[in-house]
């Protein structure tokens, strides 16, 4: 396999995330749960709900999946490459 971009794993991994946060507050607000006290320690700002609060946790958990990138990437490829 070859080496991985930390880029591509970062996208990734922030869409990822990102659609995974739309799905846990639609689920949310659905079925009256209450998952978003989970999401109050993770995303520091995050209030519920305002939309302000909404945009502030998708950005934020994308940035989760770049730093995600920047972080198992190099590693990957230094234990990869032994």
């Amino acid at each position: 396999m070859d080496k991985l971009y930390w880029r591509d794993i970062g996208f990734a991994m922030g869409s990822f995330l990102a659609i995974t946060y739309v799905f846990c507050v639609g689920y949310d607000l659905a079925f009256d749960q209450r998952m978003y006290e989970t999401w109050l320690k993770l995303l520091p700002g995050f209030t519920w709900l305002t939309l302000p609060s909404f945009l502030l946790g998708l950005v934020e958990t994308f940035l989760y999946g770049i730093y995600f990138g920047l972080v198992f990437v190099p590693l990957y490829n230094l234990f990869h490459s032994r």
